[in-house]
């Protein structure tokens, strides 16, 4: 049933069910598609949503934020005069009703994602479209029959609508309501004209049949001690009769207007060949190389690229991961090598760079953007310092010292001497010209989990990446300024110098042979063994020996590394965590304490070869390194993406967002560095 620009479409990803599939294996496989505004389609490969996040339209009205599941799922049947077939699968408190993953036989991923069932003599393919540019998203039901059928055959479709925010959970109460505009189906809220959605479905007649349909469960959400039970409406159901090949098309579209766009007479052709040719753009530099992994990578990497409204002006920016994380700053600025600079897409990786720019405060780069507001945070504090780096990878990127100069060197100065001389949350350099920040109250660094008043990793004082970060920064600036400005060269260079040996006197461990993690302010020592270290190998500039470089490496590789990523402390330690599960508090308390995080694949393949020389023997065994995570791609989780975390312990089960952007990100880079 495949077309032949299907066939030839070497980057899909086919997940082929078997004959008598175990559902809970099946409800582990997910799908993700999305566009430029920040919003998304999600759910299982057999449909049966297990997230309050899942839905067939997420769309945002203000993008990339405040997102909103408009249409949940969809119930499908159909009805010839011997048989009913339910397509879709529900879960509810006691059971799977319907079970319609019996008939699924295949699930595959590429523009949008595409179901074929197999209904007796009947072939049925269902195929998924977001349109790139509005907060639409097409259901495409294509029937093949035989030649002469015997008999009649119906389809109905009946439309389950939440409307509700993608954090929320919808109750039965909540007065839903549905009118006809022009030949389109409006729902909506009676109270409210906040936003609305309209469907039309063309092909198909519309019997109005209001009902509330009650608890449907979302496991994931149940496992996450949340709660996980949700009401949902639906007005009625298209229903249409199937006596040749046809094609029936249900649009949904998500609107803040007054009068929302009608898609009835949209051209599903033309929205399926505007999402080859992005998709085709994106692959551009992928195409020489026939290389299908590298391929997959850089389609796993646009689905975080997204479009922000800042001051009448629409800029690129990084959404951290999905479903649920918007533009963080740390996160984009790991992110954004490996998503947009080894992908050649510069002039967007120069929007990010300077839509965090602007919203500087205080010498401080946004660690966040609000979800719902304007509202900027300013709760990090290496969020700056990896802005820094990242402006300088897009320097040696891309030889633009006109953009940066201009626009990104005075945001950079005016971070270096807000750090140095101080800013919020006590960020300063100290006698020994290394930062501090923080107290007991605050966490600043990328370990930063905290419940009910409770740190769980208080990394305040001197933390070691924070302190490898700003040597980075000043080398970065004395090699600039080399050529430019003597007198800047020699400040920077002589300031480096005092940075490199107060960093090597304070974390370099000795008897153990690694970093200290953290410096409190009272000068206790923070020995634990995380892999924080390693950016003092794996960064541009490093302050310590080659010999101590190796032994950093050699030590993260034997302790931390599993073939997902690093852990975040090592088994022996009597705080580690092997499973990331259970309510919020249990979850926060793993966060950090021996949970895998693939994203630091980067900086240790990056120190890995480093401290090896780059040779072919360390990039064949590189190259071991990553070739879990990219079969992970494509045999698990999300398919098609790479998540969050990971378990600490074997089997290092897929948690947190079943997608995030530095994880794709780092390991486009290690991909790239293994490769060249």
């Amino acid at each position: 049933m495949l077309t032949t620009a299907q066939k030839a479409d070497d980057t899909a990803i086919v997940s082929t069910l078997p004959s008598s599939p175990s559902i809970e294996d099946l409800l582990a496989k997910e799908w993700l598609l999305t566009n430029e505004r920040g919003s998304y389609a999600s759910s299982t490969i057999i449909g049966c949503n297990t997230r309050r996040y899942h839905g067939l339209l997420v769309g945002s009205l203000n993008p990339p934020t405040n997102r909103i599941i408009a249409l949940s799922a969809c119930m499908e049947m159909v009805i010839s005069e011997q048989r009913v077939f339910n397509l879709s699968t529900f879960e509810f408190p006691d059971k799977f009703a319907p079970q319609g993953f019996d008939y699924v036989k295949c699930f595959r991923q590429d523009t949008g994602v595409h179901f074929y069932y197999e209904l007796d003599e009947i072939q049925l393919t269902k195929s998924i479209y977001l349109v790139r540019d509005t907060d639409t998203v097409a259901l495409v039901y294509d029937f093949a029959l035989p030649r002469r059928i015997k008999e009649h055959v119906d389809f109905v479709l009946r439309p389950f609508v939440a409307l509700r925010d993608f954090h929320a959970l919808q109750k039965s109460y909540a007065p839903l309501c549905s009118s006809w505009l022009g030949s389109a189906l409006l729902v909506r809220y009676d109270t409210s004209h906040s936003c609305k959605l309209l469907l039309s479905c063309p092909s198909a007649n519309f019997e109005k049949d209001e009902q509330w349909w009650f608890n449907f469960v979302y496991r994931n959400d149940r496992e996450r001690g949340q709660d996980f039970a949700e009401d949902l409406w639906t007005p009625g159901f298209f229903k249409c009769r199937i006596d040749s090949p046809t094609r029936i098309i249900l649009w949904a579209n998500l609107s803040t207007r007054s009068n929302p766009v009608d898609m009835t007479g949209a051209d599903i052709d033309m929205v399926r060949r505007e999402l080859l040719t992005h998709q085709s753009s994106i692959l551009n530099g992928t195409l020489k190389r026939k290389d299908r992994r590298l391929a997959i990578l850089y389609l796993a990497a646009d689905r975080f690229v997204t479009k922000r409204q800042t001051d009448h002006t629409v800029r690129t920016t990084i959404l951290a991961g999905f479903p649920w994380f918007a533009d963080w700053g740390r996160d984009a600025f790991i992110a954004l090598q490996g998503l947009l600079l080894s992908t050649g897409r510069f002039e967007e990786a120069k929007s990010v760079l300077t839509t965090f720019a602007q919203a500087a405060d205080e010498g401080m780069i946004p660690s966040r953007f609000d979800d719902n507001s304007d509202t900027t945070y300013f709760n990090s504090v290496d969020a700056s310092l990896w802005f820094i780096n990242a402006a300088f990878q897009y320097l040696n990127a891309t030889g633009d010292s006109k953009a940066f100069t201009e626009e990104l060197l005075p945001v950079i100065r005016w971070v270096m001497d807000s750090y140095y001389k101080g800013t919020r949350f006590c960020i300063h350099a100290d006698d020994d010209e290394l930062i501090t920040a923080g107290s007991s109250d605050t966490q600043l660094t990328w370990m930063d989990a905290k419940y009910d008043g409770v740190a769980f990793t208080p990394r305040y004082g001197k933390a070691v990446e924070v302190n490898a970060l700003w040597y980075n920064a000043v080398c970065n600036l004395a090699q600039f300024y080399a050529q430019r400005d003597v007198d800047a060269a020699k400040h920077y260079k002589a300031l480096a110098d005092r940075v490199a040996a107060g960093f090597c006197e304070l974390f370099w461990n000795e008897r153990k042979g690694y970093l200290n993690d953290c410096i409190l302010p009272d000068g206790s020592v923070d020995d634990s063994l995380r892999p924080n270290q390693l950016f003092a190998v794996s960064l541009a500039f490093s302050p310590l020996s080659a010999q101590q470089q190796k032994s950093v490496v050699d030590v993260v590789q034997k302790e931390l590394l599993t073939p997902y990523g690093l852990r975040t402390l090592n088994v022996q330690d009597s705080r580690y965590k092997s499973t990331y599960t259970g309510p919020q508090q249990q979850r926060d308390e793993a966060y950090h304490q021996g949970t895998v995080w693939p994203f630091l694949i980067g900086p240790f393949v990056e120190g890995y070869l480093k401290v090896n020389g780059s040779s072919r023997k360390s990039k064949k065994k590189a190259a071991e390194f990553i070739e879990p995570l990219l079969q992970h791609l494509t045999d698990e989780g999300c398919l098609g993406n790479a998540c969050e975390i990971f378990d600490g312990d074997v089997p290092h089960k897929p948690r947190g967002c079943f997608a995030q952007a530095w994880s794709i990100g780092e390991l486009v880079r290690a991909y790239h560095l293994i490769h060249s």
